[in-house]
């Protein structure tokens, strides 16, 4: 059988690849962080009675004129404006609200107050810990239904879906919102699915398969189902972009998210996990059979 990727055959460059694509984000992370939004660091909250309907819209285009665009913005009633940004200086505030007022109309102030972060330390830390117990219970189960070193080389390529796309918003200082929280958990769902199917194939045309290296058998799975991995993919990526483009503003760095992590997580269970995992097998079983010469 002729491979159409030589995933095992071309180890080397797709290792270099990977770390090309999260070295920088990593060293960003390290230098600069990540541009946290109000939703981490608190912000101000203004509640505007307008004398006639406003759309929500129209208040985000007088915000984007300082910078403002990604507050957020809800609507009680249909006069009714709830916006919540980023702190303010008092000169600031009061340019903001004048600009209002000259391209909305009149309001008035129902309410005007400084509050805190919505997703504190404390909640932060439990999310890290979710997700790091969410990590043990995927090696449990997967070693369960295949075996541990599957389980290891999936959440590995997981994790490295993960702190790419959080590099690339470090690099580029693309504020972080709740939103972005909601986005690394699908695609922590997302990339270990598509993972599994390969590991699946894997698994079925290991059956009967005698002791030996298991690259060439890697090589055969993953182009046995590589098309079908490509098209959940690229029709995934179709509503993302449709929300990227044409979604609300405060949509959009769920979706950017979403789109760079269907991208990777798409890339590692092709190139990463199957490689980590033959690698991994093909090491012990060299070790086995160089022990096994030796003692015969």
């Amino acid at each position: 059988m002729k491979y159409k990727i030589a995933v095992t055959g071309k180890r080397k460059l797709w290792f270099l690849l990977s770390a090309l694509f999260i070295l920088p984000g990593l060293i960003s992370l390290m230098v600069q962080g990540l541009n946290l939004g109000i939703d981490f660091k608190g912000g101000l909250l203004l509640q505007l009675q307008f004398e006639e309907t406003v759309e929500v819209e129209n208040v985000r285009n007088v915000l984007a004129q300082f910078d403002l665009e990604q507050s957020a913005i809800q609507s009680s009633e249909s006069s009714n404006i709830i916006i919540r940004t980023q702190n303010l200086e008092d000169d600031q505030r009061q340019e903001v609200l004048a600009a209002l007022e000259e391209k909305l109309g009149n309001y008035e102030i129902m309410r005007m107050q400084r509050v805190g972060a919505v997703i504190s330390s404390e909640l932060r830390n439990a999310a890290f810990l979710a997700l790091f117990i969410a990590g043990l219970l995927m090696i449990a189960y997967i070693t369960v239904r295949f075996e541990f070193k599957f389980a290891v080389a999936a959440v590995l390529a997981l994790l490295y879906d993960v702190l790419v796309v959080i590099g690339v918003f470090s690099i580029f200082q693309i504020e972080v919102d709740s939103t972005f929280i909601a986005a690394i958990l699908t695609i922590v769902g997302y990339s270990v699915n598509d993972t599994i199917v390969f590991f699946d194939r894997i698994r079925e045309n290991l059956k009967g398969y005698r002791k030996g290296l298991v690259a060439p058998i890697v090589d055969a799975s993953v182009n046995h189902v590589l098309l079908r991995a490509i098209n959940t993919s690229v029709t995934t990526l179709f509503g993302i972009v449709a929300l990227l483009f044409f979604g609300g503003e405060t949509t959009k760095v769920f979706a950017l998210a979403l789109f760079l992590g269907v991208l990777v997580g798409t890339f590692s269970s092709v190139f990463i996990a199957p490689n980590i995992w033959a690698l991994w097998r093909d090491c012990a079983e060299e070790k086995r059979l160089a022990a096994y010469g030796q003692t015969k």
